[in-house]
């Protein structure tokens, strides 16, 4: 299975919304300049997870967009289905549309590599992405900065890493 942008792109959108949610509603035009795509590709992302009430809008001056539930309550899994669709390398182990189900020896193999990969981003959440993806060594490299280059380091005694940026 190899995700698309849409769901990679999406992703990144989503972490970007998390780390900068102390700053209020945050525009696309914002996301798509500290993450390096398209302003119209990302409306279309964005207008999905605001489907699938992941995100949601505000509008007026300060208008944007914000995320629907605390990072904590958000799964990697939901972000990626409400972009992707269903996350499977083949949909034959849950399907039996296939002529040859009954008689598959391979569809075990196919079902156990779906379940784990569903087990991990059911599992996995936007705030544990953001805890353990963050790092100073990443910094350079994924565009989670407030504009000017930087990022926001924490200080050391706090332990407050949502500022830093991730490494995709």
């Amino acid at each position: 299975m190899r995700l698309s942008t849409k769901g990679r792109y999406g992703l990144r959108a989503v972490v970007d919304l998390a780390v900068h949610a102390t700053d209020g509603a945050v525009s696309i035009s914002s996301i798509a300049r500290r993450q390096g795509l398209s302003e119209s590709y990302l409306e279309q992302l964005i207008s999905r997870l605001k489907k699938a009430g992941i995100v949601t809008s505000m509008r007026g001056t300060n208008g944007g967009y914000r995320l629907a539930k605390a990072a904590d309550h958000i799964f990697v899994g939901d972000i990626l289905r409400a972009l992707e669709g269903k996350l499977c390398v083949v949909e034959c182990p849950d399907s039996q549309a296939c002529d040859r189900y009954d008689s598959c020896v391979t569809k075990y193999v196919w079902k156990r590599i779906n379940d784990s990969i569903n087990n991990v981003v059911n599992t996995m959440t936007l705030e544990e992405v953001i805890k353990n993806g963050c790092s100073t060594k990443a910094a350079g490299k994924t565009g989670l900065d407030d504009g000017d280059g930087r990022f926001n380091q924490p200080d050391h005694n706090d332990g407050d890493s949502t500022r830093r940026r991730m490494e995709c």
